[in-house]
Order: C-alpha cells, then structure tokens, then sequence
C-alpha cells in the first residue's frame, strides 16, 4: 500500500499549521511547483476542490470528462517537462482516468492521479461509488497509494512527484479517502525523500570503461546506426544526442516517441522507422553493421519481428530501466544509464581521445540514394489530400508548432509530412494508442506553452471521442486549434481492411452506410463538426475544395481563440510505407 521510507528528522522537515487533509494536500502540491491541475469534482473529492478553491496559487481547469482532463495532464507534461496532475472522485470518476494512467505508464510520462476514494469505514463493503482503484491501476502504474493515515500525506506526496518523474518516469496515483481529507492535523513537510530500498531513486551512470567499448565498436563499424527513443526527450538530452551523432558522423532514426530529439531536417537524420516509418530508415536499420539503441525498447511497431530485425547488427543498448536490457531483442552490450549522463560522457571521452570517425562515406551515400528515391511521398488528386493538409500546415507554422494527434491514419501522417526539429512538439499516444486523445491534449500543451501554436491533427472518428472537451477551451479560453482530417471512416481501420480482409467493411463506417459522406458527395457528410463547435461558442469552418485549403489554414492559425477546422477528405489514401504486424523488413508495402 505505501512504500517503505525511513522517518523524517526534524531538521529534514518543516511543520505546518493544523489543517484538514484536503488542505494539506493543496500546500504539498504548491510545494512541489504545480501551477496547475485538471480536476472533475464529485462527493468523494469535494474537500479537495474546497481547498483548491482557496487558494490562488493553482489553476484548477474544468474538463467536460475525466478522461479530457487526464489526457490534457498527460500532454501538459509532455510538453513542458513538468509533472502533469489530474484529479478525479471515486467509482466512476476515478476509472475514467484510467486509460490516460496506462497511457502515460507505456509512453513513460510523469503524471500524479490524484483521486477520491469513500470513508475508510466503507472501503470493501461496495459502498456507492466504490471501486478498487488503488488494486485495479497496479499493473499501469509506477508506483500505487491508498492513504489511511491523514499524517502520511506530506510523505507521500512527496515521494508520488519524486518517483514519478526520475529514473523512467512514469505515472502514481494517489487514492484519498474522504475522512482522510476531512480530518484535522498539523502536518511534518518533508524536504527530500530517502528511501529504505537503495534502488528506489538511486542514479544510474553508465562507466568509462563501458563507454570507451562503445566507441571502439563504433570505430570498427562500416554502417552504423544510431536508434534513438523518447527516453532522450525525457532525460533532456537532444543537444547531446546531436553533438554525439555529429562527432561520430552517424546517421540517426528515431522512433516516434523520439520525434524531434535529433533535427529531423538535420543531413544526418533518417527520420522516423518502423511500421510506418520512412522506408529508407527501415532499410538502414535492416542493413546496418551497428545499432547503437539510446532511450529506446525494441517496440513491436519499431521491430516488426524482431528475430529478422536488424539481423546483422551488433546491437548496444543504453537505457535507464534495466528491465527492458534484453527483453524484446538480444544485444552485444547492455548498459544501464541515465542517456543523457552516456552522451555527454561520450562527448566527453571522443574529445579527449580525438576520435576519428569510421569511413562510412559508401554507407552514407547508399542511404542518400534511398532517400532520393524512396520519400514520403502522396499523389496531388481532385480533392484535398490528406497528406496535403499537413505539408501546408507545416509550411504555415514554418514548422515551430506543437502538434498533437489522436490516433490513426492521421496520427502517422502528422509523423510523416511535419517536420519536427524540436523535442516535446509532437505529442501522441503511442505505446497504449488510445483514440480521443488529441484535442484534450492540445488543450494541455497550450496551457503548458501559452505562447505557442498548438494544433491538435485528428480524424473525424477520434476527435468524436472526446469533442466535449470543446466547452472546456472555450470557458478556460485556451486557444487550441483542431485540424480535422474528416474522410467519414475509421481509416488506418479501413486501411487493414483492404490489405487483409478483401476490403469488407466491419463497421468502419462511420455515417450512413447506404448514403456515405465524401467530397464528392457533402450533403450526406455526417456529423456537422463546424455546427457542432459552433453550438460550444467555437469558431470553426469546413473546407471542400484544394484551392480554399491554404486561406482556411491560414484562417485557423490567424484566429485567436479556440478553432475547429474539418478538412473533407478521401477514404481511399493508405498510410505507407507499412511493414505488416509481425513481419520485416522485406515485407515493407511501398505502393
């Protein structure tokens, strides 16, 4: 239930004033420097938003849905770095939380989910609204609390935002129940965490000795390959990943967690890899004599099969968590570290030996030949490409704009046709994939980043999802724009259908079967997104024809407030390149 800490000293400590629980819980979060938090009330978390409504120093934004506000948490992490905080009631309002919990625990997100929970008294008697939710979030979670004792807040607190973002980070919940914020006590804050487990919080570093193999490797190396993941973004290490990469004159591709770590319009970069990735970064990765694999774990989407993956590369593996050392792929050198303490330690020992990088000047120019032959690429048609919609916007934005997504067709696109020289800019569900979080979480990064362009790329099915969250940008003022790529269907969905299915459509459809909406047929489009927003007070606009597309974009970005702009496009664009699930390289579908 609680994790084992040794006591406080007093000269470790400050102690409070008495207050409730509630309040308490209030002061450790200003403590711990959270300005703000996505909170839904309910009975069980009432004393809670009494406490918040006292203070001046947080912003409590209302979200329509838990799973809006947790989304838009998750994001606002995502994009400043910080630890995004949510809070729900108990029962139902803690379990619609709980998709955004996993989401942060596979894309490794530091999020405190803050929940109320029934009087003590109640607690495994089924008591209205009670749900198990300290039992039922363990397997998605860093680490889990369910609070009993109103004196072990402070410590508890304390620990939740220290676990949640070091080492991997990662999301903790915090299960309080009602008497617990209701009762009176002088709190003991503590100043710092010290665990009685040594390896609770301790630091990894990657030695000399392991690191000096790791440039000898690449010495000796013909094709090498750096495979970077989103663990350089969340140690902060992009400026030591680029120095690294330009020193040793190897070429980078990056997962699309790692979007933005190295420049994407860096000569070095590949791009992205995987399922979907540039086919030219998969060929690399197939080809290469060495992987080089920082922040990153060998996902099934990046690996396809992973006994044909990279098959004949030696393979280093440098990463923070230990668990992941060998478990999807096997590899020559396995080194637990903090990436960005490796990097800039690598930086470090080529410059004192002046390393010399390998003559790869052949492998270089077969990538390049790849490239040139082998881009994203689409074909321009009669109607609005969705692939088009996306390089204006790119053009528009001259590419400094945050870009969420949700998931799908669109969600690869947005990777494929932005170009995102900057960490923490595209922001996505990856690991978990769960639809409806694109606009929550633009409305999280732009209240993370307020002088930002952020636009959330969506597909009609997943903005649906959660649209309500349109109320919340409009009475929050929070000025996130959606650019819906509206093809009437649920296309990667779709997409399987006609490559594996023979194209039967098993209710992918997402208007009137016998009368479907498309460019060429608007009357039939189903729903009206412009109307819809318009009913929320949000501006918004659809856009038909090719030639209205860059003045309508340029509209979106132009306008001050929320905007909601429905793109019509075809349902019969594949996303490619695509490596089936489960096969390599050599199964890639190009055309």
């Amino acid at each position: 239930m609680n994790t084992t800490s040794s006591p406080t000293t007093p000269e470790e400590a400050e102690r409070g004033p008495e207050m409730k629980g509630a309040e308490a819980v209030v002061e450790c979060l200003v403590r711990e420097g959270v300005d703000t938090i996505f909170a839904y009330p309910g009975g069980a978390s009432q004393e809670l938003h009494q406490a918040l409504a006292r203070t001046d120093k947080i912003r409590v934004i209302l979200p329509r849905h838990e799973q809006g506000g947790s989304f838009a948490a998750e994001a606002y992490s995502r994009a400043s770095g910080r630890v995004g905080v949510c809070m729900a009631t108990s029962g139902p309002g803690a379990t619609n939380l709980v998709s955004a919990i996993a989401d942060a625990f596979m894309d490794s997100i530091p999020l405190i989910a803050i929940t109320g929970q029934v009087y003590s008294k109640y607690i495994g008697k089924m008591a209205f609204q009670e749900t198990d939710f300290y039992g039922m979030t363990l397997p998605v979670v860093k680490h889990s609390y369910l609070i009993t004792d109103v004196h072990e807040l402070p410590r508890v607190f304390k620990e939740a935002f220290h676990l949640a973002r070091s080492g991997r980070p990662g999301p903790v919940v915090i299960d309080i129940p009602k008497d617990v914020q209701q009762a009176l006590f002088r709190p003991v804050f503590p100043r710092a965490v010290q665990f009685n487990n040594p390896y609770v919080g301790c630091t990894h570093e990657a030695t000399d000795d392991q690191l000096k193999q790791v440039l000898a490797l690449i010495a000796d190396a013909k094709k090498p390959i750096i495979y970077a993941g989103g663990g350089i973004i969340s140690a902060e290490a992009s400026a030591e990943l680029k120095t690294f990469a330009e020193t040793t004159n190897i070429m980078v591709a990056n997962t699309l967690m790692g979007c933005g770590a190295f420049p994407e319009t860096h000569p070095l970069s590949m791009h992205w890899f995987g399922m979907h990735g540039a086919a030219y970064g998969n060929w690399a990765v197939d080809q290469c004599d060495l992987l080089l694999c920082l922040g990153a774990r060998f996902d099934d989407r990046v690996t396809g099969n992973t006994d044909t993956f990279a098959p004949k590369a030696k393979i280093v593996h440098i990463d923070i968590d230990d668990s992941e050392l060998g478990k999807n792929k096997a590899v020559l050198l396995a080194i637990v570290s903090e990436i960005k303490h490796a990097l800039r330690r690598l930086n470090e020992l080529a410059a004192a030996a002046k390393f010399t990088p390998p003559d790869t000047a052949a492998w270089h120019a077969q990538v390049a030949q790849w490239k040139a032959e082998h881009p994203f690429r689409y074909t321009p048609g009669k109607h609005i490409q969705p692939q088009e919609a996306i390089e204006v916007l790119y053009e528009l934005t001259g590419g400094d704009a945050i870009i969420t997504t949700g998931v799908g067709q669109h969600q690869m696109w947005a990777a494929q046709f932005y170009r995102f020289d900057k960490p923490r800019r595209y922001i996505s569900s990856l690991g978990l994939g769960a639809m409806g979080f694109g606009y929550p979480a633009a409305l999280g990064a732009k209240v993370a980043c307020p002088d930002k362009q952020v636009i959330d790329i969506d597909g009609d099915g997943s903005f649906a999802m959660n649209i309500q969250e349109l109320a919340t940008a409009k009475i929050e003022k929070i000025a996130a724009k959606a650019m819906i790529l509206n093809n009437q269907h649920l296309g990667m969905v779709i997409q399987w259908e006609d490559l594996f299915y023979g194209s039967v459509r098993g209710n992918t459809i997402l208007g009137d079967e016998s009368n479907v909406g498309s460019p060429d047929n608007p009357d039939a489009l189903y729903p009206d997104f412009a109307k819809i927003a318009e009913g929320y007070g949000v501006k918004a606009r659809r856009v038909l024809k090719r030639s209205e597309l860059r003045e309508a974009i340029q509209e979106m970005l132009d306008h001050d407030g929320p905007y909601v702009l429905d793109v019509i496009v075809p349902f019969t664009e594949h996303v490619l390149p695509m490596i089936p699930a489960g096969k390599s390289v050599k199964d890639m579908i190009l055309a």
